[in-house]
């Protein structure tokens, strides 16, 4: 998992001795790469007004990063046996996920800074959930075309029982235009071939004598025609299901047929068609959804820090690379480098007099003195 911590601190007499005192912290042992992550000066709003926001922001938060992994979800499942491809597709601002967040810039065209922290979160909402529902749109459409046509697949190669049987039949294999004679496609069970041969014009009475031919056999069964008096079908299916034959309903229609094998040409064309399309649009959208969950983070981090440090806005908000084996190690040097701004919070654990900080967006268990947020951009399930 590609975890990256998201942390702000109040500046240290400027931001920039903030910055440098955690990379002196952290370069020992080689505990984390560090990236400054900035954010422009927002407009901070009343107390009240932040207070309300943080909540909100955990709930979007949640949202635009559910959205976002649906789309790449989807775009492995769209991407078949190109899926080992995801990753290649999966990009942020024509960059690689790492680069997107490790050189984070603020989009001023998209999330104007001169609008409240309120209208820019409803902008992401909006954009977010546009995309979700489009999503649902596409995905809906494009799974029914690929139900479609893997329906008629199984029907191609599937047992001689379920198989559609018009590319395996011929013309010649049926008596066509008769007023009183009929051919029927029976199928027989392997092990069973012989007792067909030897019994099927006994089976009522009015067949066609030595009118039986085998057609296509399978691993189990074996496709043959047997024809006879239209006036005792009824009678023959009934005493041939008795003896374990069974009659496929079968009427040789060249038009039907035609039909028949030009619906999954007309599919598997439809389904070519809409990949391209649907590939690109997931991919930009991924996009999309991707840069606005970075930037509600950053609506996060920048709440937070004013609600925890105060106002004029002085922190520094540092993005962590943690090393996966001192990732303890990290929690404790910045614990060491933090606990000063409050005595009650101890290695993640808000002690049981503290004030409540629910109403700022933290649970007790992942209250820290320093502003955190866990940030995974792993998209792509590992499959054990």
């Amino acid at each position: 998992m590609t975890e990256y911590w998201l942390v702000s601190a109040p500046g240290n007499k400027t931001c920039q001795q903030t910055w440098e005192s955690l990379n002196t912290a952290t370069k020992q042992n080689n505990l984390s790469a560090n990236y400054k992550f900035q954010i422009p000066d927002l407009k901070v709003g009343t107390l009240d007004q932040l207070v309300g926001l943080s909540d909100d922001l955990g709930k979007l938060d949640a949202f635009v990063e559910g959205v976002t992994r649906k789309v790449a979800q989807y775009l492995g499942e769209v991407l078949e046996d190109q899926r080992d491809k995801l990753h290649e597709n999966l990009l942020a601002n024509n960059g690689d996920l790492p680069s997107y967040i490790t050189r984070f810039q603020w989009d001023m065209a998209k999330y104007p800074i001169k609008q409240s922290l309120r209208n820019i979160a409803d902008i992401i909402s909006k954009q977010v959930g546009q995309i979700d529902a489009d999503l649902k749109t596409k995905s809906s459409a494009y799974n029914n075309l690929k139900g479609n046509l893997q329906n008629l697949e199984k029907k191609q190669t599937g047992s001689l029982l379920t198989r559609n049987l018009a590319d395996l039949v011929k013309k010649e294999h049926f008596i066509l235009d008769s007023e009183y004679l009929t051919t029927l496609l029976v199928i027989v069970p392997k092990q069973m071939s012989n007792d067909w041969n030897l019994n099927y014009e006994k089976i009522t009475d009015m067949i066609v004598p030595r009118s039986t031919q085998l057609i296509h056999q399978d691993n189990d069964y074996g496709l043959y025609t047997v024809s006879l008096f239209k006036k005792v079908v009824e009678e023959f299916k009934l005493h041939a299901r008795e003896k374990k034959f069974v009659v496929r309903d079968f009427t040789y229609n060249e038009e039907e047929l035609a039909a028949g094998k030009n619906e999954i040409t007309k599919l598997v064309t439809d389904k070519k068609k809409q990949f391209g399309p649907l590939v690109r649009w997931l991919k930009v959208n991924f996009s999309e959804c991707f840069c606005a969950w970075i930037h509600v983070k950053a609506l996060r981090v920048f709440v937070e820090s004013v609600l925890r440090f105060g106002l004029p806005v002085n922190f520094q908000a540092m993005l962590l690379l943690p090393n996966k084996k001192t990732s303890k190690r990290l929690r404790d040097v910045l614990q060491m480098l933090y606990q000063h701004l409050d005595a009650s919070a101890h290695h993640g654990h808000s002690a049981q007099d503290s004030v409540d900080m629910s109403g700022m967006g933290f649970g007790q268990a992942d209250y820290y003195p320093y502003v955190y947020y866990k940030l995974s951009i792993d998209m792509v399930e590992s499959k054990v």
